[in-house]
């Protein structure tokens, strides 16, 4: 075995550990408590405020007003901003048993009211009339107010799924001329981890969380400003059968295709069209196939995933009933190939132009991957040379540099081996643009998933249904972890 793909094999096996053993360190005992709390938590006014704003689902300029002529009456102290005010989404499902303890232990450093629970209060929400109270007592002239709303940053107690749907709602400030944008730290409660990896947060919930969680909170409110792409994904489907997608993904109205790549073939009178926004993966095949047998398997008996170790034996058992391992005797493997559904066209790096990409016929599963970290840490694009990057025409893989990776795994065996990185997936392209065209043949439906949320996508044997994937124009912001 090469000696340097062994080394990455042992680093990577590793790494959650050291992770977690990073956040344990006497970083988190030195940091006093009540210094922090000073440091990171509103003045109570404005924590009061936000929380009626929230609740009432409006923003009532005359209460607001009440609470700014309280905050500043005569003879009352100027109240002053904190210098790294924090504000935490916590998915309390997420993490096992860990989920309420952290909320316990984060309403202890912070105060109730900057601990938001995702099953009471949605991101959107906090977007909408949290943050837009504090806009309003910046526009009453209320200086603590304004340095609040600027210093202002998120944290997200969850999983990818839940990092992205924060990130996702912050996006909406962007596009409301509402910013600065709250750059977003992580504490890793989910199965994978990849964005909480990616951006130095680890990838398991730390062993020593108590005094971690302290530690986690000043680096959040210090740390340095990285930047993230993000991938605006379009569906359009034939009209009729209505899709049950996850919550990444919404019906639109708006959905237009680039018209710079024509359509072989008429449209159906009648589309559906579906839209949503992915920061780490989108993927075709099988391993979206598997991961759509085990969410419903974990939603059905709830109780046999209490944790990412138990997450992760159970999702590996599933893989090998599902043919990803074995293809059944009675069928034709070259039906497997994603080939024989599915074209494949991209506008490679530093070109402006659609061009076709052959698929594979061994390549059962595509991902189009944005960062350096999947399926928990692994990075399946591998390290390439640069001799390699320079005659295939790719450049090195990094999260802000506007394009995606996309590569295919085979069959069980071959993911195997990707997956434990001694060997690199299928390289097909690099693009700055992606359009999937699938019609259907021996299959009527095919399995998709985006930042490990799966669905299954009906496909016509008449009418071809498009997935169009293209960068959003601008980044998100991430506090850097290390």
């Amino acid at each position: 075995m090469d000696s340097t793909a062994e080394s990455r094999r042992r680093a990577s096996g590793r790494s959650s550990v050291v992770e977690s053993i990073r956040g344990s360190t006497l970083a988190g005992v030195r940091i006093s408590k009540e210094e922090l709390r000073r440091r990171i938590t509103m003045p109570e006014y404005l924590r009061v405020a936000v929380r009626e704003a929230i609740q009432s689902k409006d923003v009532d300029a005359e209460t607001v007003k009440r609470h700014f002529d309280t905050a500043y009456a005569p003879g009352a102290e100027p109240p002053q901003p904190p210098e790294g005010p924090i504000v935490v989404f916590i998915n309390s499902k997420s993490g096992g048993r860990h989920g309420p303890q952290l909320k316990a232990r984060l309403q202890e450093l912070m105060g109730e009211q900057q601990v938001l629970d995702l099953s009471v209060v949605k991101p959107h929400e906090f977007v909408q009339y949290g943050l837009s109270c504090l806009e309003i007592f910046a526009a009453l002239g209320d200086s603590c107010a304004k340095v609040t709303r600027e210093r202002i940053r998120i944290v997200a107690a969850g999983g990818d799924g839940t990092v992205g749907w924060i990130l996702g709602c912050l996006g909406e400030l962007k596009k409301q001329g509402r910013e600065p944008v709250p750059p977003t730290g992580i504490i890793p409660l989910g199965t994978g981890n990849d964005l909480s990896r990616s951006f130095g947060w680890g990838g398991s919930f730390p062993f020593n969380w108590k005094s971690a969680t302290k530690s986690i909170l000043d680096r959040v409110a210090t740390g340095p400003i990285n930047h993230l792409d993000s991938w605006n994904l379009v569906i359009s489907m034939p009209a009729g059968e209505k899709l049950d997608t996850p919550h990444s993904l919404k019906p639109t109205e708006d959905a237009s295709l680039d018209q710079e790549l024509d359509i072989d073939g008429e449209l159906p009178k009648k589309l559906s069209n579906y839209q949503g926004v992915y920061y780490n993966y989108f993927s075709i095949g099988m391993d979206a196939q598997v991961a759509y047998g085990f969410h419903h398997l974990r939603n059905e008996k709830p109780y046999l995933a209490q944790g990412p170790v138990s997450n992760k034996l159970i999702y590996s058992g599933y893989s090998c009933t599902q043919g990803w391992f074995f293809t059944p005797c009675s069928s034709d493997p070259g039906l497997r190939g994603l080939n024989n559904i599915l074209r494949l066209y991209v506008k490679k790096v530093n070109s402006s132009k659609w061009e076709q990409v052959p698929v594979p016929s061994s390549v059962r599963s595509i991902v189009t991957l944005n960062l350096p970290s999947y399926g928990g840490g692994r990075n399946p694009w591998g390290h390439l040379k640069p001799e390699y990057l320079e005659k295939r025409g790719f450049v090195e893989a990094h999260a802000d540099d506007g394009c995606l990776e996309i590569f295919g795994l085979k069959q069980g065996w071959h993911a195997s081996m990707v997956m434990v990185e001694l060997i690199s997936a299928k390289h097909i392209a690099q693009a700055s643009a992606i359009r999937f065209e699938l019609r259907a043949g021996e299959w009527d439906e095919a399995y998709m998933q985006m930042d490990g949320e799966p669905w299954k996508q009906p496909i016509n044997k008449e009418f071809s249904t498009f997935v169009e994937i293209k960068r959003v124009p601008f980044q998100s912001l991430m506090v850097n972890g290390k």
